[in-house]
Formats: C-alpha cells, structure tokens, sequence
C-alpha cells in the first residue's frame, strides 16, 4: 500500500508542475476593444475655422486734411444715414515759422503798411483834384447862364469833374486792396496756438455722418489729431447682415462647390446653425501655418440661413463643409485602419482570433470610412491595434470601465 501511496502522491505532484508549467507558458488573450462595421448614412466634410463678418462695412474716412475733434461715438451705437455727426473736421493750425521765414514776413508787412499809406496820399491827392474840378465846373453853369463861355467848354469841365470822381473811386479801391495785403501779410505771421477750441468750432468746415442705418463696428481715431485724406475714422455696417469667411487650403477649396451646405459649430450657442457656399474666391494667397510652412489659401464665403442675436462681427466659428453624403453605405470607424503593405488593413476577430484583412477604402471623414470591399456588415474589428497583435493572436474583448 505504501509503494502505491508513494506512485498516486507522484504522479499528483507531477500533474501539478505540469500544469504549472502550461498556466505559465500558454498564450494569454490580449484584450482589445471592438467595433462592428455596419451600413448607415457617411457624410464627408472638411472642418475648417472660420470668421464671421459684415457682409457692407463701410469705412468713414477724413475727406479732407485738418484738426479731428474727438469722436464721441462708441461701439455698438446706432447711428441713421445723413443724420448722425461720426466726426467734425477743423482747420489745421498754421506751421512754426523759422527766423528767415518771419524776416521776410515781416518785411512783406511793412511793405503793406507803407503801400497802405501811400494809397492814402493819392486818395487825398484825387479828393483835392476833385474839390477843383468840381468848383470849375460850378463857376463853368453860371457862366455858360450868360454864354460867357460856350456849351463845349462847360462840357469839359464836365468830363473833368467826371475823370476826378473816378480818380477818388479808384484811390478808394486801392486803399482797400493795400489793407487786404496788409491783412494777408499779418494772418501769415500767426504761430500755431493763436486759436482757441471756441474759434475752432465757429469756423469747423466739414461734419461726416453716416452713410447708412447701423452700427458702429469699430471707432479707429478717438482722440483729438491731426488727420490727412483718406484717414479712417471709423466703420459702420449692419451686424444682422453677417457672413462667414473661411480660408481652405487651395486642394481642399477645388472640392467644394457653390450651394453646398455648411454646417456651423462651436459659436457659443446651444445649436448647430445651417449655411450654404455662396462663393469660392477665385484667387489664392500665400499664409504662413503655425509649423512655419508657406500654404496656398482661398477664402470661402457661407451665408447663413439664420443670424442669431449674439453673434456678431469678426466671431469665431467652426464651419463643417459637406463635399460628398450618401444615405447607405458599409462603414468601419477609422480607428480601426491601419497600413500594410501600402493598403489598408483591419484586424477582423474570429472565434476569438486577430486575422489581418486588407480592405478597399472610398471616401473618410473624421470618425468613418467607406468599405468597397474586403470586409462584409456585422464583422467586428479591432480599434486601435496595438504592437503586440499579430495574425492569429487570441484576443478578448476589454470590459467597459466606469
């Protein structure tokens, strides 16, 4: 009994390593998650960032040089066309003189005073000359009463009296150009700062107001400057009247067509808002990416089919571009792709197995790929494959964690 004691406790211990040995050495299933391929609608987009803006912001600008006054406006009031003032253009102050310039300012002026001066002598000169002709001319009526002298020669006298009326008019009329000269010659001497704010405001030349009902976006010059033609001053536009602008790479603008439906996210509202491709600008431009790389460019115009109330100009959106849909097709999420042999591959679990399958592939977005062929509905896949899978490995699906 002993001996056979002794073969049964062996043999146990032997079954025990044994089995030891096969716990240790067998190949254990590596957990993965999975996905079924099944049928349903694929809409392909490209998700871009966009702006909105103004579809007519108009810039208000000096037309003029001169002093701006301070704009009083603020942004976001509502101004109405040719009523509501946006800026008052003053008279610019005169420039500094140097000392040359003043000298011979100066000099000008003297010259108009003694110019003035001597109008003034010849001004007395022709009243004295008409005081004469004029007496000459009263003695020539009582004369010619009793035909002392003959009509003709109180004619002359006539014309004489005539001739010095004209020669006072005339010195009159130089007195008030040489006064003039004198005004032109002093004005020209005044330095800068002679006028005060209230001078300003009784001679302002130009007030600009609005060129249509609105808002104001944006006031570029506050303050109280000097402003030469063309100076924006403000813009105005209507911010109910919005379109979105997205710049596409040039290969991905080339797939979008006009009338395609825009999806727009990501604006700060509780819902999606609806757009369609007005307009693909026909020219690109040249824009450095954040990696430093020059990318051909093209600016995509979205209207939107509505407006909300708190969106407004220059926001940020995430606009979703449709390029292809279909209601029914076989897809496989794309975490389950991946490249072999310059095809795309999926690991297909079968009776607990990984078998690499190569599959052909239509059109992606950015969760799914068509499935053209290699690959029938219902199968699952594998997400994510890891290093460590190989064709054949057991696997097991991963429990969900909470």
């Amino acid at each position: 009994m002993r001996v056979w004691f002794k073969r049964i406790g062996l043999l146990a211990l032997a079954v025990i390593i044994g089995g030891g040995f096969y716990l240790a050495l067998r190949e254990r299933p590596i957990s993965v998650d999975t996905a079924v391929a099944n049928s349903g609608p694929l809409n392909v987009t490209i998700d871009e960032e966009g702006v909105t803006r103004v579809k007519d912001v108009y810039a208000v600008s000096s037309p003029i040089a001169g002093y701006l006054a301070r704009t009083t406006l603020d942004e976001g009031e509502a101004v109405s066309a040719n009523e509501t003032v946006i800026a008052s253009i003053h008279p610019l102050d005169p420039p500094f003189l140097d000392e040359r310039t003043r000298a011979e300012l100066n000099a000008t002026a003297e010259a108009a005073r003694s110019a003035v001066a001597l109008a003034k002598v010849e001004l007395r000169r022709a009243q004295t000359d008409l005081e004469l002709a004029q007496s000459n001319y009263d003695r020539g009526v009582q004369l010619a009463k009793t035909r002392t002298i003959s009509i003709s020669q109180l004619e002359q006298r006539h014309s004489e009296l005539e001739l010095k009326k004209a020669q006072v008019s005339s010195a009159e009329a130089t007195i008030t150009l040489r006064n003039a000269e004198l005004e032109s010659a002093e004005a020209r001497l005044q330095q800068p700062g002679g006028r005060n704010l209230s001078d300003r405001e009784s001679d302002c030349c130009v007030h600009i107001t609005a060129p249509i009902d609105g808002v104001v976006l944006e006031v570029l010059a506050r303050s109280e400057q000097a402003v030469s033609p063309g100076t924006k001053i403000a813009e105005i536009g209507n911010p109910r009247n919005l379109e979105i602008i997205v710049d596409l790479l040039s290969s991905d603008a080339a797939r979008i067509r006009p009338g395609a439906k825009v999806v727009i996210t990501d604006w700060g509202g509780e819902s999606d808002l609806e757009g369609t491709v007005r307009m693909i600008e026909p020219a690109a431009f040249t824009k450095v990416s954040s990696l430093g790389i020059e990318e051909q460019r093209v600016n995509i115009v979205i209207d939107m089919a509505t407006v909300p109330e708190n969106l407004g100009h220059g926001y940020r959106v995430l606009a979703r571009l449709g390029i292809w849909q279909q209601d029914n097709v076989l897809r496989v999420p794309i975490a389950a792709l991946f490249r072999t042999g310059g095809q795309w591959s999926v690991f297909v679990v079968e009776n607990g197995q990984a078998h690499i399958r190569s599959i052909d592939i239509g059109q992606m977005n950015s969760t799914h790929a068509q499935v053209l062929g290699g690959l029938e509905d219902e199968e699952a896949v594998i997400l994510y494959p890891s290093d460590l899978l190989e064709d054949g490995s057991l696997v097991e699906h991963r429990p969900e964690t909470r």
